[in-house]
């Protein structure tokens, strides 16, 4: 085990979209393009209790937030009501709060074509416990927006991964990289 952040590499990544690419770099992060969704695999291991997700991504074909899953052995957890997300958004001089209990937590994206970056952190999600995340966006909205979130999910089970599907008929793009750490 090493102190810091470490780049977890997937062992496999999976995608789904018609025109859709996902590419696991020599680096450890992946390049995707045009993803209804996607998936990785094996980046939760025993070595770290935390996780933290760099991404920078863009949207098109509408504005939605994206869906977020935890998975094992390559199958996403649908279980209803099972995630359950807190939103708090700003742009300009407007504040919204949702919440939401569903079959996927909320992972805020942007308008269309509007570039995004997020850091997300996923705590203990390969301790067999229910499993809490916390996510910060910032994009380009109305020209600058922030979109804060924590989540938890209720089951005690060990993931190895998760997913991200945006709501047809929307699609994402963009890069990321997890990183383990301890503490």
């Amino acid at each position: 085990m090493t102190n810091g952040l470490v780049v977890m590499t997937p062992t496999t990544v999976a995608k789904t979209g018609a025109s859709s690419t996902a590419t696991i770099n020599a680096d450890g992060s992946v390049t995707f393009g045009l993803c209804e969704s996607l998936s990785l695999n094996g980046v939760f291991t025993g070595d770290y209790d935390n996780y933290m997700v760099a991404i920078r991504h863009v949207q098109t074909g509408g504005t939605s937030n994206f869906y977020g899953r935890f998975r094992v052995g390559g199958v996403d957890n649908t279980t209803a009501s099972s995630y359950t997300s807190q939103e708090l958004n700003a742009y300009g001089t407007t504040v919204n709060a949702n919440r939401g209990s569903y079959d996927f937590g909320y992972f805020p994206t942007s308008s269309s074509g509007t570039h995004s970056a997020s850091t997300i952190y996923f705590f203990g999600p390969y301790l067999t416990q229910p499993t809490p995340w916390r996510q910060v966006t910032a994009n380009g909205y109305l020209s600058a927006a922030i979109f804060d979130t924590a989540g938890t999910h209720n089951q005690s089970v060990s993931y190895d991964g998760f997913s991200f599907t945006a709501p047809s008929p929307r699609d994402i793009s963009g890069l990321l990289t997890v990183f383990g750490f301890n503490q």
